[in-house]
C-alpha cells in the first residue's frame, strides 16, 4: 500500500526571532515532521546551527525531528543529534568514506537511518545501501540554500528510486527536498514520493495549514512498474 503524503516544514525557512512559536504553529496546522537543516560552511556554503538548537525545541513539540546533515564529516556529530532529540538523521554519500557504517551507526543509535541524494549523485549509491535505509532523500536543489527552483531533471531520479524501493520490500520514505509547493509537488507524487520538505512554501505563507494541504493535495503515489533492469551502477567518478 502506498504511503499517505507527508509534509516536513523545513526549520531554516522560520523566523528565527521567534522559533519557539513558529515550531508550535507548523504542528497546529497539520506539519507531521519537522526538518532540520544542518550545515557546516564546508560541505555546503552556509552555516545554519547545531544540536542545541534541536535539544532547545525538543521539549516543545511531539513532530519527528528530521535531521538533514550537510556536513562532512558527519560520523563524529551523529551521537550529538541522536542525543539532542533527532528522530531521523540523514547523511551524504560523500560526507565521509563509509556510508554503510555511518548509516549502521545512525541504526546502533536506535534513529531512523536516511541517505540524501544531491542532483548529481546516481541512485546506484541508494542501491548499495538499501538494506539499512529508513528514509531517501532526493535533494531537487543543489544543497546550501533555500528558495531555489525545482530541477525537473529529479522526477526521473524520483521515479527510479521508487521502483528500487518497491522491488526491495522495505518500508522507507521517498522524500524530497528543493522548490517544493502546491506546483511542484503534484509531478512528485506521481513519480512515487511520499515526503516533502518545504521552507519557504510554509513559512512564508500567511496561512500554515492552507499551505501544508495544498502541498499534500488529495493526490496519493501511483503504483510505478517494477524495475526492468538492476539499478545503475555506481560510476566510477562518483565518490563512495
Amino acid at each position: 500500500m502506498p504511503h499517505p503524503v507527508l509534509v516536513a516544514p523545513s526549520l531554516l525557512a522560520a523566523d528565527f526571532t521567534r522559533l519557539a512559536q513558529e515550531v508550535e504553529a507548523v504542528e497546529a496546522a497539520g506539519a507531521d515532521w519537522l526538518h532540520l537543516d544542518i550545515m557546516d560552511g564546508h560541505f555546503v556554503p552556509n552555516i545554519s546551527f547545531g544540536p542545541f538548537i534541536l535539544k532547545t525545541l525538543r521539549p516543545l513539540t511531539r513532530m519527528p525531528f528530521d535531521v538533514h546533515l550537510m556536513i562532512a564529516p558527519a560520523d563524529p556529530y551523529l551521537a550529538a543529534f541522536a542525543e539532542a532529540g533527532a528522530d531521523h538523521i540523514i547523511v551524504h554519500p560523500e560526507a565521509g568514506p563509509h556510508p554503510h557504517r555511518t548509516l549502521q551507526a545512525i541504526g546502533a543509535l536506535g534513529k531512523k537511518a536516511g541517505l540524501a541524494l544531491n542532483p548529481g549523485t546516481p541512485v546506484g549509491h541508494a542501491a548499495t545501501v538499501i538494506d539499512l535505509l529508513d528514509i531517501v532523500l532526493v535533494m531537487s536543489v543543489n544543497p546550501g540554500f533555500g528558495g531555489q527552483k525545482f530541477l525537473d531533471t529529479q522526477l526521473a531520479k524520483i521515479a527510479e528510486l521508487r521502483r528500487l524501493i518497491d522491488a526491495s520490500g522495505r518500508d522507507i520514505r521517498l522524500e524530497v527536498d528543493g522548490g517544493i509547493d502546491a506546483r511542484t509537488a503534484p509531478a512528485c507524487i506521481e513519480a512515487g514520493a511520499d515526503t516533502f520538505v518545504a521552507g519557504t512554501a510554509v513559512f512564508g505563507a500567511k496561512d500554515y495549514a492552507a499551505a501544508i494541504s495544498a502541498i499534500r493535495g488529495r493526490a496519493r503515489p501511483v503504483a510505478v512498474p517494477p524495475l526492468a533492469a538492476p539499478p545503475l551502477a555506481i560510476t566510477s567518478a562518483a565518490r563512495t
